[in-house]
């Protein structure tokens, strides 16, 4: 694995699911050969995460390239660097998530993206639950937060659902986000 060019490789790899999901093909075990796979695994992503960004880029147009990079990058520090590259084995219960409709002092779907962000940060995403996905993105811009920077307010506060709250709160002071 080389780091300096890693975004270049991001890129490579995004723009293969993107055609390959373009293209029909919805098998992602069949999106990359094993070079690409060992480059995904090194650098702490999934392939189910160029899975989701090609089907939402394809079929609703969003999240933009810029974006899951972005994100994905965020993934990869904290991987690297916290992590030491080494995956927790563990996989979040997408069934114990919070209901999509409940609030935290009025941020409707606060309490359901907090654990799904600490999940991406940790690598431990079931493959049925995505990072920013629809009602992820109708949150973040409700509230003017880019994708990326809520995970690292959540890696900065990553046992404190307050001090995320906090942001939240300064940086879209309604009481109701619904």
């Amino acid at each position: 694995m080389t780091h300096y060019d890693y975004q270049d490789t991001f890129k490579k790899l995004y723009d293969k699911a993107v055609a390959q999901f373009e293209s029909g093909n919805r098998d992602k075990a069949t999106y990359f050969d094993d070079d690409e796979l060992a480059a995904i695994s090194a650098n702490g992503w999934r392939v189910q995460d160029f899975f989701d960004y090609a089907e939402d880029a394809v079929e609703i147009g969003e999240p933009s390239y810029e974006v899951a990079q972005s994100i994905e990058q965020v993934r990869r520090e904290y991987f690297l660097h916290m992590q030491n590259s080494q995956p927790t084995g563990n996989t979040l219960d997408s069934s114990t998530l919070p209901g999509k409709t409940e609030s935290l002092e009025g941020y409707v779907w606060l309490p359901r993206i907090l654990p799904k962000a600490r999940a991406k940060l940790l690598g431990e995403l079931p493959d049925d639950t995505m990072y920013s996905c629809g009602g992820d993105r109708r949150f973040l811009k409700t509230n003017d937060i880019h994708p990326s920077e809520f995970l690292r307010v959540v890696w900065a506060n990553l046992d404190d659902d307050a001090g995320v709250l906090e942001f939240v709160k300064k940086r879209n002071p309604q009481t109701d986000s619904a």
